[in-house]
């Protein structure tokens, strides 16, 4: 088998491949970058956690319209935001940080998720909310990830300041008179937004390996923020194309497959990543000891 039957065909044949390549290079270029600011923020596991509070909202619009996109896209988003909404609330008013309640959140959510879908549906649709499918990534699936896509870039570069300075030095933020907490929660609506456009091809419990991995193994190889979302956005584009073909000629499931890719460029980043991974440091160590 050439190059080009190997690497080529599966897209050039199949609606369905470009479809699905298409929404992982949107995805790519808006939900790496909001991984970063994710992974800057330290909230890597408040990405995670939302991710799964789409679920129950998706089931609900499930139960409601089958399996309707926009039902299921108001759903979850409805879903995520009034989840970042109670965890906010209950650390304001209860002795718990945020990533405590984040995680009573998601873990509940993802049970109710879990049981209203296996309640109303089968296994099949059950597993397509959970994992995702490139069958499932239609011309409709996809004008919502572009649309996503296009809303959070323009956002990021209009609130790319604010959002810097409060993942930096929040204390300064608030020094300034900048609003801390409108910038907070306007970010939290652009992981919603990602999230929810990702689970189409991805699933819910995936969605956030795409936004999440690739910025995360981009911190092992880059420091200033523009060649650490320039390498995210290349990682995720990397892994989306490498993720699909994989899917395609071992036939599983689309996201788990993108994902597994992600997380063997993340442990080759742990080892070889010149900024923080193990054989840099040890290379760097050895050399200051020599001297």
């Amino acid at each position: 088998m050439n190059p080009y039957e190997l690497i080529i065909a599966p897209f050039a044949e199949f609606d369905f491949m470009r479809y699905a390549l298409a929404s992982v290079v949107f995805l790519a270029l808006s939900a790496a970058p909001v991984g970063v600011f994710l992974v800057m923020r330290r909230m890597s596991l408040v990405g995670d956690a939302l991710s799964h509070a789409v679920l129950p909202g998706a089931a609900i619009g499930y139960m409601f319209a089958g399996l309707s996109l926009p039902a299921m896209s108001l759903g979850g988003f409805a879903a995520g935001m009034l989840m970042a909404l109670l965890a906010g609330l209950a650390s304001r008013f209860t002795g718990l940080k945020e990533d405590a309640n984040f995680a009573a959140f998601y873990l509940s959510s993802l049970a109710v998720g879990v049981v209203l879908v296996s309640k109303s549906g089968n296994s099949v649709d059950l597993l397509h909310l959970l994992f995702g499918s490139v069958l499932a990534v239609d011309l409709p699936a996809l004008q919502l990830v572009a649309g996503v896509a296009s809303v959070t870039i323009v956002a990021l570069a209009v609130i790319f300041r604010p959002l810097v300075l409060e993942s930096i030095d929040p204390l300064f933020l608030q020094a300034v008179g900048g609003k801390g907490g409108f910038w907070h929660i306007l970010f939290l609506v652009l992981v919603v937004m990602n999230l929810v456009a990702g689970f189409q091809a991805l699933g819910t419990l995936m969605s956030v390996g795409l936004m999440m991995l690739p910025a995360i193994s981009a911190r092992l190889w880059a420091k200033s923020m523009g060649a650490l979302m320039l390498m995210a956005v290349a990682v995720a584009l990397v892994c989306g194309f490498g993720g699909l073909l994989f899917s395609y000629y071992v036939e599983i499931p689309s996201g788990p497959a993108i994902i597994l890719w992600c997380g063997v460029f993340y442990l080759l980043s742990v080892f070889f990543g010149w900024e923080g991974g193990v054989l840099p440091k040890w290379l760097r160590r050895r050399k200051h000891h020599a001297v």
